[in-house]
C-alpha cells in the first residue's frame, strides 16, 4: 500500500481502536503496566506482611535473618502479533476472508498499542516466515506493520509455519509480553511450542472463523479443494446425515483447541467472518472475569 492509502486506512481503524486501548490497558491485563517486573534489583531487609515468596533464602541463610528479593517494576507493556497468512487464511463465505479479519485484528491491536505507548512486534508467516521484527515504538515502526499486515504475498508457500512463528517469538522476546496469536490454527505440532510461549508472556490466541465451519448451505453435492494441497472431493452438503457429522466435527475441533490453549495457560478467542473485530476485541479485553 502506498504511505496515503496506508494513512487513510490508520486514520479509520485509529477511530475502532480507541477502545480497545482502553481495554487493554484497563482490562484482563492491566496488571502488565503496573504489576511487579522481572528484572531484579536486590534485596532488602524482611518487613512485616512481605510476601513470604519473596524470601532471598540464601542471602537469609548467610545474614542470619530474614531478606526478601526486590524487583523493578516494569511499567511498560511490550505487544508482540503473530499473523498467519497461509493459503486456508483466504477462505471464507462472507465479504471478507479469514485473512482480511487477521488483518483487521491485527492492526487494530498494533494500533491500541500505539496508543498505549507500547512497543509493538510482529511475525507474519505463511508455509515461511515472512516478517518479523522485535517489539518498537514510533510512528514509524507503526506504519511499517499496518503495511506488513496488509501486504499481500505474491507468491504464497504451502503449509502453515505457526510452530516456527510460536518458537521463533520465545527466542526474540526479552521480557514479559502480551503476545497475540492471529490464525485459524489449522496446523499440527504447535502446541508445545504454545506451552513454552504461555510459560513467560500472557498469550492470546484468536482463531478466525466462518459460518460454513459449523454448517455448510444445503445446495446439493459441492466440490470441495483444499488450498494447501489441492486435494479435491465432492460433499453431499444436503444430506442431513453429513450435515449432523460436519457440525459435530467442528464441535469436537473447538472443544479441543480451547483446551489445549486453556490447559497450556492461553486465553482463546473466536472471531468469525461475520463479526466485527473491534467489537469483539473490545469486548474481550475488557471482560473482568478471570478464566
Amino acid at each position: 500500500m502506498n504511505r496515503q492509502k496506508l494513512s487513510k486506512k490508520a486514520y479509520l481503524l485509529h477511530l475502532s481502536s480507541t477502545s480497545l486501548a482502553d481495554g487493554i490497558r484497563q482490562g484482563k491485563f492491566r496488571s502488565l503496566f503496573h504489576g511487579q517486573g522481572i528484572e531484579f534489583r536486590g534485596v532488602r531487609d524482611y518487613l512485616p506482611g512481605d510476601d513470604i515468596r519473596t524470601i532471598d533464602w540464601n542471602v537469609t541463610a548467610r545474614m542470619a535473618k530474614p531478606y526478601v528479593k526486590v524487583f523493578e517494576e516494569e511499567r511498560d507493556l511490550d505487544v508482540f502479533i503473530i499473523v498467519d497468512k497461509s493459503l486456508s487464511m483466504e477462505t471464507g463465505s462472507r465479504a471478507r476472508s479469514r485473512l482480511e479479519i487477521a488483518s483487521e485484528c491485527a492492526s487494530l491491536i498494533a494500533l491500541a498499542s500505539f496508543q498505549n505507548s507500547s512497543p509493538v512486534g510482529a511475525v507474519t508467516f505463511d508455509g515461511k516466515i515472512e516478517f518479523s521484527c522485535a517489539p518498537k515504538s514510533g510512528k514509524d515502526h507503526l506504519m511499517l506493520l499496518l503495511s506488513e499486515f496488509e501486504k499481500t504475498i505474491s507468491k504464497k508457500q504451502p503449509g502453515s509455519s505457526l510452530e516456527t512463528a510460536l518458537s521463533g517469538a520465545i527466542k526474540l522476546l526479552r521480557k514479559r509480553t502480551l503476545v497475540v496469536v492471529v490464525s485459524d490454527f489449522r496446523a499440527s505440532g504447535w502446541t508445545d511450542a504454545f506451552a513454552r510461549l504461555c510459560t513467560k508472556n500472557d498469550v492470546v490466541a484468536i482463531r478466525i472463523t466462518d459460518p460454513t465451519d459449523e454448517e455448510l448451505p444445503s445446495v446439493g453435492s459441492i466440490l470441495f479443494t483444499d488450498p494447501e494441497t489441492d486435494y479435491s472431493e465432492v460433499l453431499p452438503s444436503s444430506s442431513r446425515e453429513f450435515a449432523k457429522a460436519w457440525k459435530s466435527d467442528n464441535i469436537r475441533r473447538m472443544d479441543a483447541w480451547k483446551k489445549d490453549c486453556i490447559r497450556h495457560g492461553g486465553y482463546p478467542l473466536c472471531i468469525s467472518t461475520a463479526d466485527d473485530p473491534a467489537r469483539s476485541l473490545v469486548r474481550f479485553f475488557t471482560a473482568r472475569e478471570k478464566r
